[in-house]
């Protein structure tokens, strides 16, 4: 289910860019005011502004929702967390690392080396 929401999100995404694009900005008005245009559009003489703003709303909206159910599936999927706010399987994970690291020798630095000797 997760992947479904997932590819609708990445879907509607690129759909609110290819409307972006689509849309003209609001200095191209101007001189569709004067009649520079106005034949050549493909949504008529009062463009296409309602109907791609209205379809960039509808979509946005989406991509709201679908944001908000895949940061349930993510907060789900995060498990319990520890007062310091990390997953408590991060935790368990980083002790289990820390008991498999190998033990180091002791060595002493020669007495004429430039570097004093660790304490």
């Amino acid at each position: 289910m997760e992947t479904l929401v997932l590819a609708v999100h990445v879907l509607l995404a690129a759909a609110i860019i290819a409307l972006v694009l689509l849309q003209q900005g609001k200095g191209a008005e101007a001189g569709a005011a004067f009649g520079s245009g106005a034949s050549q559009t493909v949504f008529g003489s009062q463009g296409s502004g309602s109907f791609l703003s209205r379809m960039t709303g509808v979509l946005a909206a989406g991509l709201f929702v679908t944001s908000f159910v895949l940061a349930v599936y993510a907060k789900e999927q995060a498990g319990t967390v520890t007062d310091a706010g990390i997953p408590s399987a991060a935790v368990v994970e980083q002790v289990q690392q820390a008991d498999e690291l190998p033990a180091l020798e002791e060595s002493a630095a020669p007495a004429d080396a430039d570097v004093p000797p660790a304490e």
